[in-house]
């Protein structure tokens, strides 16, 4: 799954469009790499989104096309905030 899908999908960013121009400005960090909103995303990696004062860390458990609302945060696990 994309990236910028994956980080809508699980709500960690609340629209693609912002999740896509997040990972263009290099806000999205993947692995220790800046990101593309085109990376396939695979359990394991750790994504680090850095957008404002806010800083998030976490880990990619599972990648699913559709979340609801309750299983989204299901889909990661946060490693530092």
């Amino acid at each position: 799954m994309r990236l910028d899908k994956y980080l809508k999908v699980t709500r960690l960013i609340k629209r693609r469009t912002v999740a896509n121009e997040a990972c263009d400005a290099g806000k999205i960090i993947v692995n220790g790499k800046a990101a593309r909103a085109s990376y396939d995303v695979k359990v394991d990696d750790i994504i680090e989104i850095c957008l404002g004062a806010r800083t998030v860390k976490v880990k990619v458990t599972n990648v699913t096309e559709y979340a609801t609302k309750e299983n989204a945060a299901d889909n990661y696990i946060v490693v530092d905030k």
